[in-house]
């Protein structure tokens, strides 16, 4: 008989070991598929007002539990802790916004035709398999299984090995709040494993958010399948700060922007170009805040700046950084890794063929680049393969108004950073990726949209 394959939890900052999990079998596998095969014949007639009270429940043990949930957080990839409470409590935030609207977005449309009626109707589809990161454990998970559950499917998780921990705890809270058995299913399973799973005829769709490589694979398994896939890949958000700006405001959430996560996030602002006008002050003040960000242990309440999630992501943004040096960078601050630490770092004399610039820099250092017009602003925020979402800072947001479709982006923020919000529909172009979370867009991505003609 082979031995199961374990996966390890590991502590980033100490290295410790936090718990060793049993990969799930093949069969073990099957057996929680057809579990929730059979939960979705029953979840699917459930009332909306069912589901509503369900996940008004749901917020509330995430909110009785924050401190809890963003322990594990921390401990399990680095978060400092402040942000990972912030995460915790934006889980609840979006459980009841669509436990607020789902049946609003999901009534019948009437369409006017040549019939006596016509309307469309929509439907849920079955199991909806969630493929998530490890850099926000809790979010990623409730930002596809509750519209994707509240839609009447029933969602399957795999999620990143290094925070299987999270995705135990997420399972044991949907049950904890009153959930039906197998209508949220966490699969203790390595990547590897994850072709078998789509194919499964259990599996009507899949939503993956992660790296172009992996959202590849997992498109192309989708596509053979005939299951319909969503994608959230990678970015690099540029940060565009006009010369009519309000500098401080600016500095503080290009901070944010960059530096909120350790700098782990698809949609952090990866590049920075400046008016040449205010670029010397910009900058200088610039530093002198990173300056001020405190780093260290991810569960001291005033750490800003944690670990990376593995010490391996650090050694490839320290490789990126010295590339880029030897291409002739300069690091104004920062440019120091120990272990899985990598201190938040500022680099200037970028040039757009430097890795810094033209690949995505996944940690806490943050490239400038200088520029004369907003045309040669947008022309360099445009110069990449990715397209999740740009911010520009100016005083004159009606001039910028004017440019908006020049971007070629899935959202465009104006003095703030690039957030995700449950209200607003949220995803990319290019190869940041396809399809849409969140607001009413995310809900309809896994819905059947049924036509009714009655004459």
């Amino acid at each position: 008989m082979q031995n199961p394959t374990i996966i390890k939890s590991i502590n980033p900052y100490t290295n410790e070991v936090l718990k060793e999990y049993n990969a799930f079998t093949p069969s073990v596998v099957q057996e929680k598929l057809n579990l929730s095969s059979t939960a979705y014949k029953a979840w699917k007639d459930t009332s909306f007002s069912k589901r509503k009270d369900l996940f008004y429940k749901l917020a509330s043990l995430l909110e009785e539990r924050v401190e809890v949930y963003a322990t594990l957080i921390s401990n399990e990839m680095g978060k400092p802790l402040a942000q990972a409470i912030s995460e915790v409590k934006k889980c609840a935030t979006v459980c009841r916004y669509y436990a607020d609207n789902a049946a609003d977005f999901l009534s019948p449309k009437p369409i006017k035709t040549e019939a006596y009626k016509s309307y469309v109707q929509y439907e849920s589809q079955g199991a909806i398999l969630g493929i998530m990161p490890w850099n926000f454990p809790f979010w990623q998970v409730f930002r596809f299984s509750v519209p994707a559950i509240m839609a009447g499917n029933v969602a399957v998780l795999k999620h990143a090995s290094n925070v299987f921990g999270a995705a135990v705890a997420i399972e044991q809270v949907y049950k904890d709040a009153g959930f039906p058995e197998a209508v949220f299913t966490n699969l203790l399973i390595p990547s590897k494993e994850v072709e078998q799973v789509i194919a499964n005829s259990h599996i009507t769709g899949v939503i993956l958010t992660g790296s172009e490589k992996a959202g590849s694979i997992v498109a192309s398994q989708a596509g053979r399948n005939l299951k319909k896939s969503v994608l959230e890949l990678g970015g690099s958000n540029a940060m565009i700060v006009m010369d009519d700006c309000d500098i401080d405001s600016s500095i503080e959430a290009c901070i944010q922007g960059r530096y909120l996560n350790t700098g782990q996030s698809c949609i952090a602002g990866k590049r920075l170009l400046v008016h040449k006008n205010i670029a010397d002050l910009f900058i200088d003040k610039l530093i002198a805040r990173v300056g001020e960000l405190i780093s260290g242990n991810p569960l001291d309440a005033e750490t800003f700046i944690g670990v990376l999630a593995r010490e391996d992501l650090a050694v490839k943004l320290e490789e990126q950084v010295n590339a880029s040096v030897e291409m002739g960078a300069e690091v104004l601050i920062g440019g120091k890794r120990d272990g899985a630490f990598y201190a938040p770092s500022v680099l200037t004399q970028v040039r757009v063929d430097m890795p810094v610039f033209k690949e995505e820099v996944f940690g806490p250092v943050l490239p400038i680049i200088p520029f004369n017009t907003l045309e040669e602003a947008i022309e360099i925020s445009n110069a990449t393969d990715f397209g999740l979402g740009v911010s520009i800072f100016t005083k004159n947001t009606a001039y910028i108004e004017k440019y908006i479709s020049k971007f070629d982006e899935g959202c465009v923020f104006i003095n703030d950073f690039v957030k995700s919000h449950p209200n607003l529909p949220f995803g990319g172009i290019k190869r940041s990726g396809y399809g849409r979370e969140l607001s009413k867009d995310g809900i309809m991505e896994f819905v059947n949209k049924k036509t009714v003609f009655i004459k």
